[in-house]
């Protein structure tokens, strides 16, 4: 049985009978991942894609530079009750090459349980201010420039590519989106934050990162922390099917991002730097 898709008994309500047959649902499972044997978070996820997911969120936490401070990522411990792994338990062994002080630094998150929920306990200018700090990328001054047809076509072409979505109808999408509307690294999941951390998980594990010449594309709404692992990834542009929050909108002001929502085919909304979309900024 698929464990990003799992099938489920029930009974339907045709609008004059129930009538029984099975369902597609999303798969649902705990992920903890631990870093040289040490428990840094645990996270639900849709399995699949593993590897890019930690990678996406140890840079996103400034943990990773470079796919290349990872010295070695395997599945350990878990199992079920008749003792088959369950992989379910993921450790990251880092490079000698990384700083130690970079690690105990972004591990002392831990306390906090990292940004991997809306409630990240990020909060306030001070978290801004330490954001700022952290940033690794300048973001492209002008460049890139979305004719804004191509952004309103984006949220239909990102679902064209949601195949477990189209079975399940459960799971949020994330992807790179370039200038001429190319999609690349399409992931799914039922956690908004852990979609957006495969994409980058997959740009870093390719060499992509800094992507600046990029979009981020993400059927969610726009979030504090869907900004933020933007900007570490030194992304100029997060579009939003759904709405932003206050503080989304404040950090993609104050870092110059361009941050579009509520993007739909007949429309959408440009909250901050709008010299990316053509025309915006007449």
């Amino acid at each position: 049985m698929s464990r990003v898709v799992v099938r489920a008994p029930i009974r339907r309500w045709t609008g004059e009978t129930f009538v029984s047959r099975p369902d597609s649902v999303a798969g649902e499972e705990p992920l903890e991942l631990r870093v040289d044997g040490r428990q840094v978070t645990l996270t639900m996820r849709t399995p699949g894609h593993d590897l890019d997911l930690v990678h996406g969120f140890l840079h996103a936490e400034g943990v990773l530079v470079t796919a290349a401070d990872v010295s070695v990522a395997r599945y350990c411990d878990g199992v079920d009750d008749e003792g088959r792994q369950t992989y379910n338990v993921l450790d990251v062994s880092l490079s000698p090459e990384v700083p130690a002080e970079r690690v105990a630094d972004a591990l002392s998150g831990a306390v906090r349980g990292f940004t991997t929920t809306s409630s990240c306990g990020v909060c306030g200018k001070s978290g801004i201010e330490a954001l700022h700090v952290r940033m690794r990328h300048p973001l492209p001054v002008a460049a890139p420039v979305f004719d804004p047809r191509l952004l309103a076509r984006l949220p239909d072409l990102l679902r064209a590519r949601q195949q477990t979505f189209r079975r399940t109808g459960g799971l949020h999408a994330a992807a790179l989106a370039a200038p001429d509307g190319t999609l690349s690294h399409v992931r799914e999941d039922v956690g908004r934050h852990n979609a957006v951390d495969k994409v980058l998980g997959a740009a870093l594990r390719a060499g992509e990162l800094p992507a600046g010449g990029q979009a981020l594309l993400t059927s969610s709404r726009a979030s504090y922390e869907l900004v933020q692992k933007a900007l570490m990834a030194g992304i100029a542009v997060l579009v939003a099917v759904s709405a932003p929050s206050s503080l989304a909108v404040q950090l993609a002001a104050e870092s110059g991002m361009t941050l579009v929502g509520f993007t739909r085919a007949d429309g959408f909304n440009v909250y901050s730097a709008p010299e990316r979309v053509a025309g915006a900024a007449g």
